[in-house]
């Protein structure tokens, strides 16, 4: 058996890994048996020298095999999960998961908890009065095959391997490495045993990637990876040049889902909420074309299936179903701050990333993984990218707790740019991704 010191060389000297090479280093990663330098090492070989198509899928089918493999089959016809790459304001599985299984879709979703500026969808849901995230395998598969989607904490066994290389990866500048994270992606997504995935990769700068074709490029090699996989993947690629809805923070993005389900709300969440409802039905069979799909996700809207779903859903993990007629029963901060414009003119950009850092100053997000979050702060934004905005009004509500205020506000100041001249406003959907090829929008 080779050494890790030979698998670390080979690589090093751009040798592509056999399955067999890739499973010992994996295997070690999972287990513990492979120290973190070599493991370190290894992680910056590929990130310079880069993998193979067929690495890249090994990769990642050794990584999802590395644990627990969770089997949805007895939940009947083909679970379909979704999964984004990460942004600003975006409560898509919030308003996906009721919707989609409103018009007959199965979604099994696992998520995770948030490091960074916001709380995952996790503690998104973990917001709601009494709601449980921690379902057992049976009781995940039993609520899909019930009502249609249930959405839980992912398991500490499922795909551990990425778990142990996740953590290196953020210490040893290798976090944008494309066949490092399309291997953490998607062997989560395959490991969780859905069927077929629908993606949402971000791009601008509240983005892990922010040149556009580097994100086009991601999109592929994940729609690639799930199909040598046999799990189909489409993929769309969105702009993260501005929150995606107008709320950020755990209560704050919930309460936007409801508005969202009840016809109160909507804008860019609502726009790649449908586009991605509507992919995920085809995805999984229940409508043959997408425009078929959207109409249905529409209907679902209008006549309020959408919502009386996601009540059932937080009903059936233990939560308090009021919150959707009612959504003042959600965590609500002690303080709402304006932060005023400095100045007439239009906005003509947003640091996405900073006005996500500014929710977690108040907060909304973690700096460590066992920080706690207050699910009731974070912003409301009040402008948009193209919008006219006069000096003294706001640019954004801060939801302002025990910590943060000054913090925050100095960060959305920096966040938005005013101009006296209007600028062009970035698209929202970039490019549609599929097994067969990419198709641009703009």
């Amino acid at each position: 058996m080779e050494s890790m010191v030979d698998l670390i060389l080979h690589k090093r000297e751009g040798g592509a890994f056999t399955r067999a090479q890739i499973d010992t280093w994996v295997r070690g990663a999972a287990q513990g048996t492979v120290p973190d330098y070599q493991l370190a090492a290894l992680l910056m070989a590929i990130c310079l020298r880069g993998m193979t198509a067929e690495e890249t899928r090994d990769l990642t089918l050794s990584m999802a095999e590395s644990g627990r493999m969770a089997d949805l089959s007895g939940v009947g016809g083909v679970c379909v999960d979704k999964h984004s790459t990460g942004g600003v304001g975006d409560t898509t599985t919030l308003v996906l998961a009721p919707l989609v299984a409103a018009c007959g879709g199965k979604v099994a979703k696992m998520s995770g908890r948030g490091l960074g500026h916001t709380g995952g969808t996790i503690d998104k849901l973990e917001s709601i009065p009494g709601l449980r995230t921690g379902l057992s395998m049976e009781q995940f598969v039993g609520q899909v095959a019930r009502i249609g989607c249930a959405v839980t904490a992912q398991s500490g066994d499922l795909a551990p391997a990425d778990k142990a290389l996740y953590a290196l990866r953020d210490v040893t500048g290798t976090v944008d490495s494309l066949p490092l994270i399309v291997s953490s992606i998607m062997s989560k997504k395959i490991a969780a045993g859905c069927g077929a995935i629908v993606l949402d990769v971000k791009t601008g700068s509240g983005a892990i990637l922010h040149r556009l074709e580097d994100s086009v490029d991601l999109a592929r090699q994940m729609a690639e990876v799930g199909r040598l996989a046999g799990r189909p993947t489409s993929a769309l690629v969105t702009g993260m040049d501005q929150p995606l809805g107008t709320h950020v923070g755990n209560a704050l993005e919930v309460k936007e889902a409801i508005d969202v389900l009840a016809g109160r709300a909507g804008g860019r969440l609502l726009e790649v909420s449908l586009r991605l409802g509507a992919m995920m039905l085809t995805a999984s069979g229940v409508f043959p074309a997408e425009a078929e799909a959207r109409t249905a996700l529409e209907a679902a809207l209008a006549d309020g299936r959408g919502l009386a779903k996601l009540r059932e859903m937080i009903e059936a993990q233990g939560g308090d179903g009021r919150v959707c007629e009612d959504v003042s029963l959600l965590p609500r901060a002690a303080r709402i701050v304006p932060v005023p414009s400095p100045a007439d003119g239009y906005v003509v950009r947003m640091d996405t990333a900073a006005l996500g850092m500014a929710s977690q100053r108040l907060g909304a997000g973690r700096t460590r993984k066992e920080d706690a979050v207050d699910p009731a702060v974070g912003l409301v934004m009040a402008v948009e990218l193209g919008q006219r905005v006069e000096a003294g009004a706001p640019l954004a509500y801060l939801h302002v707790g025990a910590r943060g205020e000054e913090e925050a506000a100095a960060l959305v100041r920096r966040a938005v740019g005013i101009s006296p001249a209007r600028a062009p406003v970035p698209p929202l959907v970039y490019a549609v991704v599929r097994p067969e090829g990419v198709e641009r929008l703009a």
